[in-house]
């Protein structure tokens, strides 16, 4: 059953581009690739493109890049999504062909009528069968199953895994190719430099968004262009020759530091290196495509005179959707634009003839597509409309899901086609009734495959990579370990591509498992510290200066610029600086090496902002609770308790005045004896109450008087 038609690609971020059209009025829509006439003024590059994307989020990562092959993981460390030959191609990624699709901002396509949607939608729907399994019957439309996939998805069936438990034991070789006299590689990314500062590597690539975006001019063109402070404005009018400058710009960023990378790679004892298919973005698009020539002739030829002077080889491999044995014609036509595109930079490169012959591409058959032999017939046919060019530099690789070595030796022979041995491809796919599981049974078949790469005068390669120890199941071993242990037992003069998650470090390994030449230019990284490169330094704090009258700072302004200049020039005198050809080479000591599973030691120490414990916090005191505290405290002190201390604010305490005795205690103290009229009057006098009655004597010795005092009688003689 046909499968509903794909949804359309959701990459472009941001607020939708209804407004802007793809081309300017008048300019009709190409739907081949541009042809390689070009105009005789060709646009200048963007000025101020900052092609770094740790500083611009509109440069990301080429996912095919940060793979260990085509059919690797993602490498640790750097976050790409999965599924990504969207991101390239602006389509989706559940289409066979990736490069045959259009974006949400291509032409419209032809949405199916409601009614047929909601029969579409009653259908039961089909049950994805395992990949291990999977054979698609005739006739069934993109539904195959795809030979590059991680091999993560979905859960393993039960039978599955028992069949993988049973099976036999691989029989591998005890040969080992030494000592060693070939060429070792490794795939598209450095991992050391791609962590340095400015970073290196050539897959920087960016969304068909950023593309229409940048062909509207900058709000103000005179200031470089910034993320949120001068972005394009889409409310001049667009210019298709603008944003083909842009995307232009970034190939040429990538290609540029492939001469740093040759170098890099050349002071380690490695001579063997995948380029990108990422390096220029949308080359082959059918919309958005662009010849190479003659834009970047200059700095591609460039990265080859370094290859040539050092013995270098580079080689390609177009991805997973490049298939000519496809039945649909819109991918074959968009596998076609994407060969000539791999064949196009290579042949810029201007190698020498030798090296020019190694260049290889190497190439998939792809899907079964429900009928292998009507996918191999299908193949031959496509594969005598080739140009020369492609012809000359194409190779096959067995795959890991459908086509074994044997299924591929006979086409080979027959087209005169170069076959790849990729070691871990065969212990998972191989024909069970001619040979077995390991390396020792396909050390047959290495005459008739040597005797190909002669035939054609290329130096003959072979693909090395393991599986991670805990794979059980066909789809868990087709994700490649970060490393290898060992060497396949191939011939010791052999171009080996080493296809590992952790790239050049897996290389490491191997130089210093077995001491193979150029083992001892390297040591083991300083954890989290890059001696190589010119960081930035923080700038000196100026110190704060109270503040003064504007009469007097005026007067002042003049001494504080000169010692500002003054401090200036004697903080970057300081600095050493590395010249631009050593940054990122590791420095003297060639501390490049990082252990296994160390590749955070690549990047800078992560500052950890450790949280308070809520208990340990203490409780910030508001002028109400200060002042409930103080009577706490005042209150205990007046009744004698000994409560727990309470905290208050370390304050000096005010002064309180000292307090006096109330005047009815004077008056109590002071009365005088009564007269005889007063006792009189005494007795009219209501009694005082108990609070106003004078506290009676405490018993004990009698007050002591002073001896001076007189006595004073106040009663009246008789004879008066």
């Amino acid at each position: 059953m046909a499968k509903s038609k794909r949804k359309q690609s959701n990459i472009a971020t941001g607020p939708p581009l209804t407004t802007t059209p793809i081309l300017p009025p008048g300019v009709p829509v190409p739907s081949v690739r541009r042809t390689s006439q070009r105009k005789a003024a060709q646009p200048e590059p963007l000025p101020n493109i900052n092609t770094n994307p740790n500083a611009n989020s509109k440069i990301v990562d080429g996912p095919q890049a940060l793979r260990a092959s085509p059919d690797g993981s993602s490498s640790p460390g750097i976050e790409v999504p999965r599924k990504t030959p969207s991101l390239i191609n602006g389509t989706t990624g559940n289409s066979d062909s990736s490069l045959s699709e259009l974006s949400d901002f291509d032409s419209p396509k032809k949405q199916p009528p409601p009614a047929a949607k909601a029969k579409a939608a009653a259908k039961p729907k089909v049950e994805k069968k395992p990949a291990a399994k999977v054979k698609k019957e005739v006739g069934e439309e993109k539904t195959y199953v795809d030979p590059e996939a991680d091999g993560e998805e979905g859960p393993e069936e039960e039978e599955e895994v028992q069949a993988a438990l049973t099976r036999p034991p691989p029989v591998n070789s005890d040969y080992l190719p030494l000592p060693w006299k070939g060429r070792l590689g490794y795939a598209c990314l450095c991992t050391y430099l791609r962590f340095s500062n400015p970073p290196v590597f050539s897959s920087r690539t960016c969304r068909i968004a950023s593309i229409l975006e940048n062909r509207h001019p900058l709000k103000d063109p005179s200031v470089p262009q910034h993320a949120t402070k001068n972005r394009p404005d889409r409310e001049q009018p667009a210019d298709v020759a603008r944003g083909q400058a842009y995307v232009e710009s970034i190939g040429l960023a990538n290609a540029k530091d492939v001469v740093k990378m040759i170098r890099w790679n050349d002071k380690y004892g490695i001579k063997f290196m995948r380029l990108s298919s990422e390096m220029f973005p949308f080359a082959s698009h059918d919309v958005y495509g662009y010849k190479l020539a003659p834009f970047a002739s200059e700095v591609l030829a460039e990265a080859g005179k370094v290859a040539a002077e050092l013995g270098h080889r580079l080689t390609t491999h177009p991805g997973q959707f490049t298939q000519l044995g496809s039945p649909r014609k819109e991918v074959i036509k968009a596998s076609l634009r994407d060969l000539e595109y791999h064949a196009e930079l290579l042949s810029l490169l201007k190698l020498p003839p030798q090296q020019n012959r190694d260049a290889v591409m190497i190439l998939h058959m792809g899907g079964v597509f429900g009928d292998k032999e009507a996918t191999l017939d299908r193949f031959r046919e496509n594969y005598k409309g080739l140009p020369q060019g492609v012809k000359d530099r194409l190779v096959l690789e067995n795959d890991d899901v459908c086509y074994s070595v044997h299924d591929l030796l006979p086409i080979c022979k027959e087209l005169n086609i170069p076959l790849v041995l990729d070691y871990h491809h065969h212990n998972i796919i191989f024909d069970a009734d001619k040979i077995r599981e390991g390396t020792k049974d396909v050390m047959d078949l290495y005459d008739e495959i040597k005797e190909m790469w002669t035939r054609k005068g290329i130096t003959q390669k072979m693909h090395y990579s393991e599986p991670t120890p805990a794979a059980i199941t066909g789809r868990q071993r087709r994700k490649h370990n970060p490393r290898v242990a060992t060497l396949p037992p191939c011939s010791p003069d052999m171009d080996l591509m080493i296809e590992a998650k952790d790239k050049e470090q897996a290389v490491f390994e191997l130089m210093r498992t077995f001491k193979l030449p150029g083992y001892e230019r390297f040591n083991d990284i300083i954890p989290h510290v890059r001696r190589d490169d010119n960081k930035p330094q923080p700038t000196p704090k100026k110190k704060a200066t109270p503040k003064k009258k504007k009469s007097a700072i005026k007067k002042e302004e003049e001494e504080l610029e000169a010692a500002e200049e003054a401090m200036e020039e004697a903080f970057e005198a300081e600095q050493i600086v590395i010249p631009d050809e050593e940054v990122g080479m590791g420095g003297p000591d060639g501390r490049v090496y990082w252990p296994p599973g160390m590749e955070d030691w690549l990047r800078p120490v992560k500052r950890v902002v450790k949280k308070k414990d809520p208990a340990e916090t203490k409780e910030k005191m508001t002028p109400a609770k200060k002042r409930k505290a103080a009577a706490d405290a005042a209150e205990a002190m007046t009744n004698g308790v000994k409560d727990e201390p309470v905290e208050t604010p370390a304050k000096k305490p005010k002064p309180t005045p000292k307090r006096t005795a109330s005047t009815k205690k004077k008056m109590a103290k002071s009365v005088p004896s009564p007269s005889g009229s007063d006792d009189d009057a005494s007795e009219a006098l209501p009694d005082l109450s108990e609070e106003e009655k004078p506290a009676p004597k405490a018993k004990g010795k009698p007050a002591r008087q002073s001896a001076r005092a007189k006595k004073v009688d106040y009663a009246e003689d008789d004879g008066e």
